[in-house]
């Protein structure tokens, strides 16, 4: 197999010619050795017609593992060409459940039922429609129905021979499970452990009844954390009274976590919803222009502020001069702190602490930064500045205001936690909005009254 697989244009090129010249056998040499993520790379650059073609000559263990890494729109695109029949028996069939599940999900409820009703296999075809039961963002939904069980009061030697039997249907066997007779969640056991005990010793006795375990119901995101937290590769699911249902593995949890981290970037970002850069201009055009219609009223608001000290800029220009450095550091800021919040939010690490204690501790970090960032202000001032009432009201207002947007970017996505509100939707844009316009007005306001005490002028 090629690793470090680089796709180029001359190798597109190169394919499509072979394509285009009906020539299976050359089109098959320069794929066959590639994994199947560097082919489902290959298969977003070409056609539909020019993918059906190279995916069908794919054996079927291959093809499945290929249409697995598609990107979920070529994939979509893909499978509403292909015959459910065709569907059915060459790719679902050499899926696990829960690829199968993600896949079939994606589909018109139609096509669905008519993929379904292809599957011979009747134990996986009633696994798949099992799982397009849960909602995709939980335990459930993640989960897949294969898994290895072997009873308690099983002797190792039985055990064994059952693992054998059970193993089959599986790629990977990290754990086996160790239930009763009703199917209830016992414990685990390790290969390891079956392979150095006696043949006659029982299961139970080996067990390790200290397993984690999650609901049907429990959050994807959830499910990441548990996993991150206590170093899992596989996590067993259980129903609402501890039977056995299944089980999550890590490939799965890594996807929740990079889609979750993706989200919470484009959010940030003041993306609205998933796009990816080769989706139509209309739809990229909707997922940014929200956010862009609140950063234009924030202006709009801004220059409102402005308007309502235009006598003080009138008499003292010089002010002017530092409204970008004054609304640029406090945007800066209310990122840096919401950002720190959200991330911490994400990975579960914020704490036991309560929310006085949070803002607490950002009002020192804040007061730590703003004495340190006024004070050179302060100093490039004296030496560059003919007005002490400037020197003075600048460095006030960037200490006031990297106070305020460090408090406030803390508070925000904190309240929005607490109302089950993405707090990434308190980062990026809106932070930036905010603490522009407030900062702007801190800074004028502060101007003025200093500008009243040291040059005596009543504006």
């Amino acid at each position: 197999m090629e690793k470090n697989f680089k796709l180029t244009r001359e190798f597109i090129n190169q394919i499509e010619d072979l394509i285009e010249a009906k020539d299976e056998q050359g089109s098959m040499a320069l794929i066959s050795e590639l994994h199947p993520a560097d082919i489902a790379e290959i298969f977003d650059e070409l056609n539909t017609d020019e993918a059906k073609f190279l995916y069908m000559l794919l054996d079927g263990e291959k093809s499945a593992d290929v249409l697995i890494e598609l990107e979920e729109d070529v994939r979509e695109r893909f499978l509403l060409a292909t015959p459910s029949e065709i569907i059915a028996k060459e790719y679902i069939n050499e899926m696990d459940s829960d690829d199968a599940a993600d896949i079939i999900g994606d589909l018109p409820e139609e096509k669905q039922e008519e993929i379904l009703s292809h599957i011979e296999d009747i134990e996986h075809v009633g696994d798949i429609a099992d799982l397009l039961n849960y909602d995709e963002d939980t335990a459930g939904g993640l989960m897949g129905k294969e898994y290895v069980a072997v009873h308690e009061d099983w002797d190792v030697s039985k055990s064994v021979q059952e693992i054998r039997r059970q193993a089959e249907d599986i790629d990977e066997l990290y754990y086996v499970y160790v239930v009763n007779k009703d199917n209830y969640l016992i414990g685990f056991i390790s290969l390891k452990d079956l392979i150095l005990s006696d043949d006659k010793q029982v299961v139970k006795t080996l067990s390790k009844s200290d397993v984690i375990s999650v609901r049907t119901e429990t959050p994807a995101e959830e499910v990441a954390v548990i996993m991150e937290k206590y170093n899992l590769v596989t996590l067993p699911v259980v129903d609402n009274i501890g039977r056995l249902l299944g089980r999550i593995t890590i490939d799965d949890v890594v996807d929740v976590m990079r889609e979750e981290a993706e989200k919470d970037y484009q959010l940030i970002s003041g993306i609205t919803s998933d796009v990816e850069s080769s989706d139509k201009i209309f739809q990229l055009t909707k997922a940014r222009l929200p956010w862009l219609l609140i950063g234009l009223l924030g202006g709009i608001l801004g220059a409102q502020v402005i308007s309502q000290y235009e006598s003080d800029l009138a008499i003292y220009p010089e002010m002017a001069f530092f409204i970008p450095l004054i609304a640029a550091m406090g945007g800066n800021v209310g990122i840096q702190s919401s950002s720190i919040i959200v991330q911490s939010l994400a990975n579960n690490s914020l704490g036991i602490e309560s929310t006085a204690r949070k803002l607490l501790k950002e009002l020192s970090v804040g007061f730590m930064n703003g004495f340190i960032c006024s004070s050179i202000l302060l100093i490039y001032n004296i030496f560059m500045s003919d007005t002490t009432a400037l020197t003075i009201t600048v460095s006030i207002s960037l200490f006031t205001v990297i106070i305020f947007a460090s408090v406030f970017g803390t508070l925000i996505p904190l309240t929005l936690n607490r109302f089950k509100v993405d707090p990434a939707l308190a980062t990026g844009p809106f932070i930036t909005t905010v603490n522009d316009i407030l900062g702007l007005l801190l800074y004028l306001m502060i101007g003025r009254y200093m500008y009243m005490f040291f040059e005596g002028v009543n504006i």
